[in-house]
């Protein structure tokens, strides 16, 4: 059954193999943790087709940063938070760091659990007008990055799709780095809004949802681009999955007789359908605060 989850995470692709101890060839693992923070680092490394193909995402660098406490009320955990994903973001934005860059709030800021993007955009330090409008010199004195921002909202807003709108925004103002926040789908309850996953392999808006839109990628663009995103969703169909098939596991049914039912189950009452918490208006506020912290410090400078 693992082999159909539902989830945007590299982390949890590589965690459905039954043979997690055994190295995927063409797919590197490393860990790390903060004990102090109780924050969990893992960098999922694509390498090759074959990676990529067992995997079933692009080649490239997939980092989750596990926070448990991260949709908690808590200010002082919110920060070495922050501070973790702006050094994961600088570690894959390089030289590019200090260029002129674009970040993209996805999603639509009317349906909470996928208002991450705009609402981290309302929350950054905007900086290219200013510099436009005082020069190079100014920029220099106050130490300014060069950040724009847009939330395109989502096709049935507007009628096209966000890489077309994105495509338009590069080709005016030519940005060397492209930052796109978006809410994801995971396949673990414990994982919605205490996940961030940081990836230099771009987006396909609603790919967890499945309403796959056009990558927003390097490919499409022509400038690099990095992606941000927090579960917010999970799938019913993998709740009920995980319930019933343990339950039915520990009172003696076969592995057929489990799948049969779930499938069953699945496809008469809880496909299509996907599930958020309850205090996701809470979440989504501190969350995108914490996400916009990040992209502050990396490239906004200080003013």
């Amino acid at each position: 059954m693992n082999n159909k989850i539902r989830t945007d995470l590299a982390l949890e692709v590589r965690e459905s193999f039954p043979q997690d101890d055994v190295e995927i060839r063409g797919v590197i693992l490393e860990e790390e943790y903060d004990e102090a923070h109780d924050i969990r680092v893992s960098i999922v490394e694509i390498k090759d087709e074959k990676g990529a193909k067992a995997m079933q995402k692009p080649i490239g660098t997939y980092i989750t940063i596990e926070a448990p406490r991260l949709s908690n009320a808590d200010e002082d955990y919110q920060k070495p938070v922050s501070k973790e994903i702006a050094k994961y973001l600088k570690k894959l934005a390089g030289d590019l760091k200090s260029q002129d860059v674009l970040v993209v709030g996805l999603g639509n800021r009317d349906v909470t659990p996928d208002a991450l993007g705009p609402q981290v955009v309302d929350n950054l330090f905007i900086t290219r007008h200013l510099i436009h409008e005082f020069g190079k010199e100014f920029k220099e004195k106050n130490q300014l990055g060069n950040v724009s921002a847009i939330s395109p909202g989502v096709m049935g807003q507007t009628g096209m799709e966000s890489l077309e709108i994105i495509r338009g925004i590069v080709q005016e103002t030519n940005p060397k780095l492209i930052i796109v926040i978006d809410a994801l789908a995971s396949r673990s309850v414990q994982r919605l809004n205490t996940t961030v996953q940081l990836t230099d392999t771009g987006i396909s808006p609603g790919s967890g949802v499945g309403n796959n839109r056009k990558a927003i990628n390097q490919q499409n663009l022509g400038t690099k681009v990095i992606a941000i995103g927090v579960p917010t969703v999970v799938d019913a169909a993998t709740i009920v999955a995980d319930t019933l098939g343990n339950y039915m596991h520990n009172t003696g049914f076969g592995e057929e007789d489990i799948y049969k039912f779930i499938s069953e189950v699945n496809s008469q009452h809880v496909n299509n359908m996907f599930v958020t918490p309850k205090n996701i208006d809470e979440s989504i506020k501190r969350i995108s605060f914490t996400v916009s912290e990040a992209l502050n410090e990396c490239f906004a400078g200080s003013f």
